[in-house]
């Protein structure tokens, strides 16, 4: 998930279907890993709750919140990422290996 926001956090702009790409990204990857047994349902339950502050981001962004408080949004999601990596170490290795 880390990857995810990184990848938000590089655009020069983040619009909500760039955010909203990412968040169906990791909703469909944590629903594979779960039904694959490689993550647990803690890690699936903690991991949704960034996945549903991408859907809340992509929101502001259509509603014409500023890049700036766009930016401060994902950043906290990084740092929430960060946690949950430390929480479930390979956690973002295992999101990523579903990217195409």
């Amino acid at each position: 998930m880390r990857t995810c926001l990184d990848m938000l956090a590089a655009l020069p702009h983040i619009d909500g279907p760039s955010v909203r790409e990412q968040a169906q990204f990791i909703s469909s990857r944590l629903d594979v890993c779960l039904n694959k047994n490689l993550v647990s349902n803690d890690a699936y339950l903690d991991s949704g709750v960034i996945q549903g502050a991408l859907d809340m981001i992509a929101n502001h962004t259509d509603m014409g919140i500023s890049q700036a408080e766009i930016r401060s949004l994902i950043s906290q999601q990084i740092y929430r990422a960060e946690k949950l990596e430390s929480k479930y170490p390979g956690l973002d290795r295992i999101i990523e290996q579903g990217r195409k």
